[in-house]
């Protein structure tokens, strides 16, 4: 089967969310393998390889080509279009891709196909060099305003949203002088370009028409106003490509846009994952590791889980944080879903610090989250706080998985582990980083425990002072944390000590022990074997033990958990005797893993457990 081949310009936070609609609505009908060619800042290729990488969608390849190496090329062409310098990199594409490439679709990221793009590749025999639609607004007439000067352009002019390039023939006919020349001489009276590339595609063509095979505008049907779209299909079902090209977007006037809305909706929150059936019916790796696994394991629900890949979408929303010179940055870690968002506010009125959370969502409500977050004043003013969403698949919370995502995505030198539903202690971030500097934390292995607290009540007055937060605590409205149930958790803390410390304290590891604590960036990561309830944050600390890390309490550093409703997990714990067993088992897996790894110094570990 033909590989077909797709390029697309992608740069920043925005562009890279958008272009994965664009790429579900072209895997969901295509039969061939594909290859993308992305065009990519150094945002958008982080995001984007990361993205592809844990999708694992089957005969698909993806390369990347760094803009900032193309921008000298075109960055002296002054241009007034929004996609700024990008809008400009598609002239060099002749250049850009592998010489050996002879033919390339190009669409821009806001393209949604309701057709197989074999189609379309289909049409490259019919003609010999450029492949585009006519535009379908009035632009290039140049009768919009009163003194409205476009670009010169043959007719209506042509839109570059959707481009069937002939890279062979362009190379053979020169391309890069023909539009350099041809920009140049322009742009001595236009001055700047107003549609980036298409201007200048427009005027190349206008000299030279034979250049271009003129395609059914069914191949580009333009969302913009006034445009003439309708008359690109008597039946919506004769539509192949939509190009929402208007900042608009779904705000346009059409007779048949709420069909067209929903088409992009539905491949906007259309799950993913199932995309990566097979082709060709040829087994991938996973598959091969899973048949390796007992299907009558009563856990084998749980060990699947390991191998499980989930789709990960780093920096949803943008991003900008550049950590602070003094080496003592600290960025908060955390995980959630969708039934915490009401958490994120709260905890950022908290913490003005970097924020890293992995967010675990289905497409659905990966969009919910966009919407949520863009309606926040207090979330859209804040550039810090990173947004990784990993997305839904099996049957247990990976929660393990989620704070290795939000780990790996730190740029601080330190993070501080904590949950969603704790809010840290006003100046919490300031006194950490201070702490760093105090304890030496650059060159010791230390953790730093802030000690946790607990109310039941949905209304707190949070302790502005350790003075306030001991009153409460000795008037019964906040408690040690866990101490109705789970008392070992943070025992070894010694809140009998810390009601009276005023300086930082040394405490043993003891088993089951499970504080809150802030560590260098390079610690270890958690152990992904144990997912929604039970053990995820022992399993950390037993292992941050083992590599002979100091516990040291913090005097001065408190944190609070905020009451909600339960979660699923900790319910199918306490209701599945099965649950329960396969925790076991996982545990004895880990402690003997530990020993293996750790040798005679482990050895607590397995005495520790047994007493307990």
């Amino acid at each position: 089967l033909m590989t077909i081949h797709v390029a697309i310009v992608c740069a920043g936070y925005n562009a890279s969310r958008d272009v994965v609609t664009l790429v579900k609505s072209v895997l969901f009908h295509r039969r061939n393998p594909l290859h993308f060619h992305f065009i990519t800042d150094s945002i958008a290729q982080q995001i984007l390889s990361s993205l592809f990488h844990t999708w694992m969608v089957p005969a698909v390849r993806v390369d990347f080509y760094d803009a900032d190496e193309l921008k000298s090329e075109v960055s002296w062409i002054p241009n007034k279009h929004y996609s700024g310098i990008y809008g400009l990199m598609k002239l060099v594409l002749t250049k850009t891709l592998p010489s050996d490439l002879q033919r390339v679709i190009v669409l821009d990221t806001d393209i949604t196909f309701a057709t197989d793009i074999a189609e379309l590749w289909a049409v490259f025999h019919k003609f010999k060099v450029l492949g585009l639609v006519e535009n379908q607004s009035d632009w290039y007439l140049g009768n919009l305003w009163k003194n409205h000067r476009p670009w010169p352009a043959l007719g209506r002019g042509f839109n570059t949203g959707v481009i069937l390039l002939l890279l062979d023939r362009l190379r053979k006919l020169r391309w890069e002088q023909m539009w350099r020349l041809t920009a140049e001489r322009e742009l001595m009276s236009m001055l700047s370009t107003s549609l980036a590339d298409q201007d200048i595609f427009n005027a190349v063509i206008k000299q030279n028409p034979f250049l271009v095979h003129q395609l059914p505008c069914f191949w580009n049907v333009q969302l913009s106003d006034h445009t003439r779209s309708e008359k690109c299909y008597k039946d919506v079902s004769d539509l192949k490509v939509i190009h929402w090209n208007s900042p608009k977007k779904l705000r346009v006037k059409n007779k048949h846009v709420e069909f067209f809305r929903n088409l992009y909706l539905t491949f906007l929150e259309y799950d993913g994952n199932l995309l990566r059936r097979e082709l060709f019916g040829c087994p991938s790796e996973l598959q091969k590791t899973l048949s390796e696994l007992d299907e009558d394991d009563p856990c084998y629900e749980f060990r699947r889980e390991r191998f499980t890949v989930h789709r990960t979408h780093l920096y949803f929303l943008h991003y900008e944080y550049e950590p602070s010179s003094d080496n003592t940055d600290v960025t908060l870690v955390a995980q959630l879903s969708m039934d915490r968002l009401q958490m994120l506010e709260a905890i950022c009125k908290h913490w003005e610090g970097p924020i890293s959370l992995a967010l675990y969502l289905s497409d659905a409500e990966a969009q919910q989250f966009l919407r949520y977050a863009q309606g926040s004043e207090v979330l859209m003013s804040r550039g810090n706080v990173g947004y990784h969403i990993v997305y839904k698949e099996g049957q247990f919370y990976p929660v393990n998985l989620l704070r290795n995502v939000a780990m790996r995505q730190v740029n601080t030198p330190y993070m501080f582990l904590s949950d969603i539903d704790f809010l840290p202690m006003y100046g919490l971030y300031e006194y950490l980083r201070k702490s760093v500097v105090q304890l030496d934390m650059a060159n010791t292995k230390k953790a730093l425990v802030v000690p946790a607290f607990e109310t039941l009540r949905y209304r707190l007055s949070y302790p502005k002072s350790k003075a306030e937060l001991l009153s409460q605590l000795d008037m019964g409205t906040l408690f040690t944390f866990r101490y109705h149930v789970w008392t070992k958790g943070h025992a070894p803390t010694n809140f009998a000590k810390w009601r009276t410390a005023t300086t930082p304290y040394r405490v043993q590891w003891e088993a089951d022990f499970e504080p809150y604590v802030m560590v260098r960036r390079d610690s270890p990561e958690y152990d992904r074997r144990f997912v929604g309830f039970g053990w995820n944050k022992v399993a950390h600390i037993m292992e941050l033990d083992a590599q002979e890390y100091e516990f040291v309490v913090l005097p001065n550093a408190y944190m609070i958990h905020m009451p909600h409703a339960p979660s699923f997990d900790i319910t199918k714990f306490r209701s599945n005797k099965q649950y329960r067993v396969c925790l076991k088992t996982l545990k004895e897996e880990f402690q003997q893993n530990m020993s293996r790894r750790y040798g005679f110094a482990a050895l607590k570990y397995m005495t520790a457990e047994n007493n307990s």
